[in-house]
């Protein structure tokens, strides 16, 4: 996997989580994708997958 490094730490290691958020009054979800540094704990935060990193 081609990963950015940490802006804080520059660490390349990572714990990947995914958080939904609920709109307003609930009627969207939002999937958003976590990338937590494994040294600082720093949260790179990604929506709907359309980045430049591929993390399949």
């Amino acid at each position: 996997m081609n990963l950015p490094a940490c802006p804080l730490c520059q660490n390349a290691e990572y714990e990947q989580q995914q958080e939904r958020t609920d709109g307003r009054w609930g009627f969207t979800t939002h999937v958003k994708t976590l990338l937590i540094c494994t040294r600082c704990r720093y949260v790179l935060t990604f929506y709907d997958r359309n980045s430049i990193w591929d993390f399949d």
